[in-house]
């Protein structure tokens, strides 16, 4: 048996386009994002101006270490603390974040212009994982069947699916790092809150949100450096990645 003529054009079509994406991506977006042209490494070499929002000095005036009262504490129009209910007796549900019914409901505010900074590398993050996931099927529909011999083509394609795949974990792993930090973030005003006496809270927040800006700095440095060497290492092996059935008289580098 066989596909049909209708099926097997379908997946001519599917396959056409996935390498026309992909190569899109190979010699135009990879490279324009690690040149010093576009906006990723703009960003970086903006780093060290004064209004930079990466810039250290920044850390220090946008940490509030003011631990607020809560907006529940105060009571209006005679309202009572017991938790509302709805007409037929159950519980309604609480609104996000109600202190009422918290043991220490002061609160402190998050830092803002560092939640800025990771929604930008987050940004940047979703569109590597993207632009990876689009080039390795590329790489992956591009290998010949398997049999033996002749396949030292094949081993390049391998090699640059792992650097593909790495590329991406980096993704994911710089990704979570907003998610660390607020976790992080929260251990500190937790005890804050509980020991406002004590200045050591104070000052390793101010301490952990500069670290944040380390990282979001370093965070996209990184993010460069990983589109160069994929571009690098595509780039050099293109032919063999297009047709790994080709010459194999040339090597990986």
């Amino acid at each position: 048996m066989s596909m049909t003529k209708e099926v097997a054009k379908s997946i001519e079509d599917f396959r056409a386009k996935v390498a026309e994406t992909a190569e899109g991506i190979v010699f135009r977006v990879f490279p324009n994002k690690a040149s010093y042209l576009l906006e990723l490494t703009s960003l970086i070499e903006s780093m060290n101006a004064e209004d930079s929002p990466y810039q250290l000095s920044q850390a220090a005036t946008s940490t509030d270490t003011t631990v607020h009262p809560s907006p529940s504490s105060i009571e209006t129009n005679g309202s009572s603390n017991k938790r509302k209910r709805n007409e037929d007796g159950s519980a309604a549900p609480s609104h996000l974040n109600e202190t009422v019914n918290a043991r220490y409901p002061e609160r402190v505010h998050a830092n803002k212009l560092i939640s800025k900074l990771h929604e930008t590398v987050k940004l940047e993050c979703a569109q590597l994982s993207d632009s990876c996931d689009k080039v390795k099927l590329w790489v992956n529909l591009t290998m010949p069947k398997i049999e033996d011999g002749d396949n030292f083509g094949v081993q390049i394609q391998e090699e640059v699916l792992s650097e593909l795949l790495r590329s991406q974990e980096s993704a994911y792993n710089i990704r979570d790092a907003a998610r660390q930090h607020h976790l992080a973030r929260a251990k500190i005003c937790s005890k804050l809150i509980k020991y406002p006496h004590i200045e050591d809270y104070t000052l390793g927040l101010k301490e952990h949100d500069e670290k944040q800006f380390f990282f979001s700095r370093q965070n996209l440095i990184d993010m460069r450096n990983v589109y160069a060497v994929l571009t690098d290492i595509l780039h050099k092996n293109i032919a063999k990645i297009r047709a790994p059935k080709g010459n194999n008289g040339v090597g990986l580098y």
